[in-house]
Formats: structure tokens, C-alpha cells, sequence
């Protein structure tokens, strides 16, 4: 109800009986309005991401555990240890309590297989029809323990791009789970936590340059604002590229490119060549990357441009999606 949002009795009720319950921590079972926390030792990297996804409980994940796997991954994308998130939700007027206490039930459970805390928030509660259902904005900070730069203008020419899992899940699964189309298979979104696997590959020193995770815009998304930024020209090969069957013929089927369509726990990373092979064969040996394949190198012209090597022969540029190919799936 709207008393929820009105900061008197029902706010702290609903803060008393749903969140501390789920978030249970020393800092925010201060109540403050405000985290007061230790300063780590390194850099610190900043990062904030709203999520609107529908449905809210989709296979493989639910808003709440995409919220928190995508906020930390951010982090982890420049090799960030996630530390520390802040929520705030947004709640239409009639959203069941029980599907409130599933999120944060699975914001905990996310937060306890990373070892952080959410030690700040807020609850706002606005009428029926102003929003569908539930929105979820989360802000994360980490620390950066590492003395190198990773970033999306780090990549180089003789780099070689690595891709930790199978294109397309997410985005597939979560428009199948819409708009109830069923496959001979259960088809599961990969949003994950991606930071466990990233982790492995700086403490064996793997000369990362770039990394990013392939949200909205995809593989091709995330190449081709690598290619810009880096200025440098990306060649990949389709045929290498992982593809669930499924995906694969949902793709076509809809007509849908599985390089524009999303993940939420896969990310591409540019790799130095004399550590590709082992970074490889790190990735395949973690439960997060044993489908990871080595799909593309870097190549010094001509600069922001991508290539893809068709499978069935030939050649065509990749550029960007003019709009949205898949509308609120993160």
C-alpha cells in the first residue's frame, strides 16, 4: 500500500519485517542515513545501474539477483573486488509482500556468494499503473587491488579476445519466459556474478587489457565500444563464437541477431597473446567459464571498426544497433 512509502509506521514495518531481515548487517542495522564504512587500502572503483526487467521472475534469476550480479560485475569489468551495494526499489501500489521478500531473498543469497554487504538503501512506494510492479536501482563500490589499468580503451593490436560462456542466454530466455514460448529444453538466463572467474585470472596474472560484460547491445555492442574507445580494429570469427542451440534457433526463428541479444554472466576479455592459451585454459576450468572460447584478435587498423568472419563464408562490418532490439530484459 502507499503507507509503505510514507516514512511513518508502515515504512519502517515493511524495513523491520522485509529488508533487515534479508540484508542483515552492522551498518545498516544502524539505520542511518548514511553507510559509514572502512576505507580499503587500494583504489576504489564506483558504480550505479537501475534494473525495470519483466518479468520479474524469469529462469535462471529473478530482478533481484540480476541487480545485484550486475552492479558487481560492473566492478569486476575493471578488476574490482565488489564491496559494498546500496538498493533502493521502487514499489507500485498492490505488489505482493511474499514477491518482495522472494527478491530479497535472492539479493542475500547473491550477496553471500560474493561476501558483501548491502549497507544502504531506500523504499519508495508510488500508485497503481506508475510503474509495473517493482524497479530496482543499485549502486556498488570496489576495490581495485592491482596495479594495472583494465578498461575498454586498453585493448590492443595482437590482443586476443576471449568470451567466457554462450551468447545470447539471458536475453533469449528471459523473452521466451514474456511471451511464453517453450523449447524442447529448459533454457536458463546466465546471470551470474562473474567476479569468482575474474579474480582467478589476476591472481595468475593474466595480462587482462579490456573486459566487458555483454548487457544490452550484446557481443557486438560490447566490441564494437571496445574497437572505439581503443581504437583499434576487431576481427572475430562467428564459427568460434558459443551458441546454444536453442538460442540459435530462437535467433532465427524471430529473426533476431545472437550478437545483439544479451548476457548477464558472460564477459569478453582482451588478453595479451602469450597469455591467451592459459587464460583459456583457466577459464574452462572454473564452473563460470567452461564453455569460454578464444573468438577474435585485435588488430591496429582500420581503427573502431569490427569484423565478423561469417560462418558460412565471407565477411560483413558490425556496428552498432540503431535502437533496441530487446526492450527490458535488464
Amino acid at each position: 500500500m502507499l503507507g509503505h512509502g510514507s516514512g511513518g509506521k508502515l515504512t519502517r514495518q515493511l524495513i523491520c519485517d522485509v529488508f533487515l531481515p534479508a540484508f542483515d548487517n552492522p551498518v545498516l542495522g544502524g539505520m542511518d542515513d548514511q553507510a559509514v564504512l572502512p576505507s580499503p587500502k587500494g583504489k576504489l572503483a564506483f558504480t550505479t545501474d537501475s534494473f525495470v526487467v519483466t518479468p520479474h521472475f524469469f529462469p535462471g534469476g529473478d530482478i533481484g539477483k540480476l541487480a545485484v550480479c550486475g552492479t558487481a560485475n560492473d566492478l569486476a569489468m575493471c578488476g574490482a573486488r565488489p564491496l559494498h551495494l546500496s538498493a533502493s526499489f521502487i514499489l507500485e501500489e498492490g505488489l505482493p509482500i511474499e514477491d518482495l521478500r522472494r527478491v530479497a531473498d535472492s539479493m542475500r543469497h547473491e550477496c553471500e556468494g560474493l561476501g558483501v554487504h548491502i549497507v544502504a538503501g531506500d523504499t519508495k512506494v508510488v500508485p497503481r499503473g506508475a510503474c509495473d510492479g517493482l524497479y530496482l536501482s543499485t549502486s556498488g563500490i570496489g576495490e581495485l587491488g592491482h596495479g594495472h589499468t583494465i578498461s575498454c580503451s586498453g585493448a590492443r593490436p595482437g590482443d586476443q579476445i576471449l568470451f567466457s560462456g554462450t551468447a545470447g542466454d539471458h536475453g533469449i530466455a528471459v523473452m521466451a519466459a514474456r511471451e511464453g514460448i517453450e523449447f524442447e529444453t529448459e533454457l536458463k538466463s546466465d546471470c551470474a556474478a562473474v567476479w569468482p572467474l575474474v579474480r582467478v585470472l589476476l591472481e595468475k596474472r593474466i595480462e587482462v587489457h579490456a573486459m566487458r560484460d555483454p548487457t544490452r547491445g550484446g557481443v557486438a555492442g560490447v566490441l564494437k565500444e571496445i574497437a572505439e574507445s581503443s581504437s583499434v580494429c576487431i576481427r572475430v570469427r562467428e564459427a568460434e563464437l558459443p551458441v546454444r542451440a536453442e538460442v540459435r534457433a530462437a535467433c532465427e526463428m524471430l529473426g533476431l541477431d545472437v550478437l545483439f541479444v544479451p548476457n548477464e554472466g558472460m564477459f569478453v576479455a582482451f588478453v595479451a597473446p602469450h597469455d591467451a592459451e592459459r587464460a583459456l585454459h583457466l577459464m574452462r576450468a572454473h564452473p563460470l567459464g567452461r564453455n569460454a572460447q578464444i573468438v577474435g584478435e585485435v588488430l591496429a587498423a582500420p581503427a573502431g571498426s569490427v569484423y565478423l568472419r561469417a560462418r558460412a563464408g565471407g565477411t560483413r562490418i558490425v556496428d552498432l544497433l540503431p535502437g533496441e532490439m530487446l526492450p527490458r530484459i535488464c
